[in-house]
């Protein structure tokens, strides 16, 4: 089926052929119809199956031409990844329309994006956070707003926005076309959707506690301590393209990348504490090939469009079973083959019996073909740049050089430690000593008697040894 059977404008057409889009996936054919005739979506999709499209083509079909007066779509994401990723699929869908389509996320700046706002934004693709923030400033006005996007709705509630997104909800008008779009609807996001949506359409594709046919995932055992000499491993036996490293941490993900650098690999880092910039050179530089491997957190496991990825590898075990159905989505992408290795250790058997639980299937649990199982440890890293910290090693003691005799050095017992003489002090002449003043006697006390000077008494010492004098 083409997309010229869905009524869509010659405009839109012609930008989805620029995009290469020769048929729609089926979250398409059954979604965009349903856009299209002003109805509440519910859609559920494995990640990596076209839902962006899905409501942006009949979205911008339905607003006709650009108008001033405010935002006519609101689509909130829960990342600035996934914020500029959509963003610009609106404005390449859109490119030969009149359509303004304005990005709002955190990371940067205030100025240009009030200024973009006080131009007229048709669209506005927002990050939850900014948005509240521009919203109680009144520099967003929802008054205008015909269509309301919640995208990754679950990620949302993994991340706590569930409450900020009802704030949004309920400072939109009372009649809007709401669409929420998410890989699992949980019971908390089901308690919003009947807040927010009215006689929804529900759209459920595929199973999504199932890890995709087109990737290979298995399982590697492995001591905490050779938990890393067997990432190595892999990847030295591995024929990849590109690989994707995930970690639980941002401080893992930090280790792990300056580790991987040092054993002479091209990689980088993707984690929610780096900035706005980094995060994008980070993104640009994975995609383009600059770097063969994206060290990240679960913030790359959903959403982002990363089409060329070969491998992925579970450093980490997963928060949750479904993050592990998300993270192995990574690969084996748009039908094309994928391979998934994690590596988990013995205190985490629990957390892969309930992944294998979740997804209904038992995981292959392979060992690498020489490696040493039995081996010692690795030696602990120094600090590394970037603001990694890891053990330093302890210095080794330095040998002071063996010195001849007649440089000032002696022993005086056989083995003991050599000791610098110290000089001698010159002498200091004898200063006369000062003679002592001859004492004196104490005078006795007078007293006056008849206008005469007499010694006076002493004292009794009767009170001593039983009163008597001697």
């Amino acid at each position: 089926m083409p997309f010229s059977k869905f009524g869509l404008y010659s405009s839109i057409l012609r930008a989805v052929e620029a995009k290469g889009y020769a048929e729609p996936t089926p979250v398409q054919v059954e979604t965009i119809p349903a856009v299209l005739a002003g109805r509440d979506v519910i859609a559920s999709a494995q990640t990596g199956t076209g839902k962006t499209a899905a409501f942006a083509l009949p979205i911008i079909n339905r607003l006709g031409p650009h108008r001033a007066g405010g935002a006519r779509v609101l689509v909130l994401e829960p990342t600035r990844e996934l914020a500029q990723q959509v963003a610009t699929a609106f404005r390449e869908f859109a490119q030969f329309t009149d359509l303004h389509v304005d990005l709002i996320q955190g990371g940067v700046g205030y100025g240009k994006q009030r200024s973009a706002l006080v131009d007229g934004a048709d669209i506005v693709v927002a990050t939850v956070g900014r948005l509240l923030e521009l919203i109680d400033d009144h520099a967003v006005k929802l008054d205008a707003l015909q269509v309301l996007v919640l995208d990754e709705v679950d990620r949302m509630l993994d991340m706590g926005f569930i409450d900020d997104v009802r704030a949004i909800i309920g400072r939109c008008p009372p009649k809007l076309q709401t669409l929420f779009f998410s890989a699992t609807i949980p019971g908390k996001i089901e308690e919003v959707a009947r807040f927010a949506v009215r006689d929804p359409i529900r759209i459920s594709i595929g199973r999504v506690r199932t890890v995709p046919e087109s990737v290979k995932h298995e399982l590697y055992p492995v001591s905490g301590a050779l938990k890393f000499p067997l990432l190595l491993a892999l990847l030295g036996k591995t024929d990849y393209r590109s690989v994707i490293i995930f970690c639980r941490t941002k401080e893992g993900a930090d280790g792990i990348v300056a580790r991987i650098k040092r054993a002479g690999h091209s990689a980088t880092v993707l984690h929610g504490d780096r900035s706005t910039g980094q995060r994008k050179a980070s993104l640009a530089g994975f995609k383009d090939g600059t770097y063969e491997i994206l060290v990240a957190t679960d913030i790359a496991a959903r959403g982002l469009d990363l089409s060329d990825v070969s491998h992925v590898i579970n450093y980490d075990i997963p928060m949750t079973p479904d993050d592990y159905v998300h993270r192995v989505g990574r690969t084996g992408r748009a039908e094309a083959k994928g391979d998934a290795f994690t590596l988990y250790t013995p205190r985490e058997t629990g957390a892969v019996q309930g992944i294998e639980r979740f997804i209904r299937a038992e995981i292959p649990k392979r060992r690498l073909e020489g490696f040493d199982y039995n081996a010692a440890p690795p030696r602990p890293e120094p600090e590394e740049e970037g603001g990694v910290l890891t053990t330093a090693p302890k210095p080794q003691p330095q040998h002071q050089p063996k010195r001849q005799p007649d440089e000032g050095w002696h022993e005086t017992t056989v083995g003991a430690w050599k000791t610098k003489k110290k000089p001698a002090a010159a002498p200091v002449p004898e200063q006369p000593r000062p003679q002592p003043r001859p004492k004196q006697k104490p005078k006795p006390k007078e007293t006056s008697r008849g206008g005469f000077l007499a010694p006076a008494k002493s004292k009794s010492f009767g009170h001593r040894k039983g009163g008597k004098r001697r």
